[in-house]
């Protein structure tokens, strides 16, 4: 018993580490892929950064001004973010900074993380429940084994020093 709880120490010391570990992975994921954007759907990480800003109503990494450091925004030179930044209820939005109303204000790395994080409490729960079915079956398998020690009717069978 004292064994299981350990392992379950160690399992949840080990999400915790992965938890931190992802963090800093995100980081430096989402800033590769903000660089990679180039607006078209063709492309994987466009429609990766467009879903994200849409689902999660952020912009940007940590705000929306940055875009403004991205090859897009430099190649393009038209002074606005993608229209993924765009706040649903405004109707003709374009992304343009000359508007930083029409924009989510939160960028998507802290969000992203917070996400994560909370899939990652669930398989921690997860994690602890099945340690906690594996320690009550033990717990079970001990008792039914104290009994049958006690049971007359029960006979271990010993021959030449060897259970049979």
């Amino acid at each position: 018993m004292g064994q299981c709880g350990i392992t379950s120490s160690k399992t949840v010391l080990v999400f915790l580490n992965f938890i931190f570990w992802v963090e800093d992975e995100v980081n430096h994921s989402i800033q590769k892929v903000y660089n990679e954007y180039n607006g078209t759907n063709a492309d994987a990480s466009s429609r990766a950064i467009d879903y994200v800003q849409r689902q999660l109503h952020c912009c940007g990494i940590h705000t929306y001004s940055d875009w403004m450091s991205t090859r897009w925004f430099n190649e393009f030179q038209n002074n606005s973010v993608p229209v993924s930044c765009c706040k649903p209820n405004v109707s003709n939005c374009t992304g343009s900074l000359a508007r930083p109303g029409d924009l989510y204000p939160e960028g998507c790395e802290a969000l992203v993380v917070k996400k994560l994080k909370e899939i990652m409490m669930y398989v921690i729960w997860a994690a602890l429940t099945f340690a906690a079915i594996q320690v009550f079956g033990m717990l079970c398998a001990c008792v039914v084994l104290c009994r049958r020690s006690r049971d007359p009717a029960y006979e271990l069978l010993i021959t030449g020093g060897t259970y049979a």
